[in-house]
């Protein structure tokens, strides 16, 4: 089993502290959680890197680039030979884009 580090795309960096400071308004203590548990999800991914399904949003996606939903938001990643990119995460009412 290969051991794959996480990179972050820095347009999913921003897409989550924005999101996490908009709960925050309501609900320190959800954006708490929801950042917790986000957390959690991304670091199992190396594990199982194919344990979710292939990314129906992207464009030419040979498998490589997966894809996961936790508290209604959806988690873009590629699976590299050394890597593991966090390339999107959207909420789920957002109207789905292909990229």
């Amino acid at each position: 089993m290969v051991k794959r580090r996480i990179v972050w795309d820095d347009a999913a960096k921003i897409y989550l502290k924005k999101s996490l400071q908009y709960i925050k308004q309501d609900s320190p203590q959800n954006a708490d959680k929801v950042k917790r548990e986000i957390r959690v999800i991304i670091k199992q991914i190396p594990a199982h890197p194919e344990r979710y399904p292939a990314d129906k949003y992207r464009l030419h996606n040979d498998g490589a680039y997966r894809a996961l939903e936790i508290y209604n938001y959806r988690i873009s990643y590629f699976i590299g030979h050394e890597e593991m990119r966090i390339v999107r995460i959207k909420h789920t009412s957002q109207e789905p884009l292909n990229y």
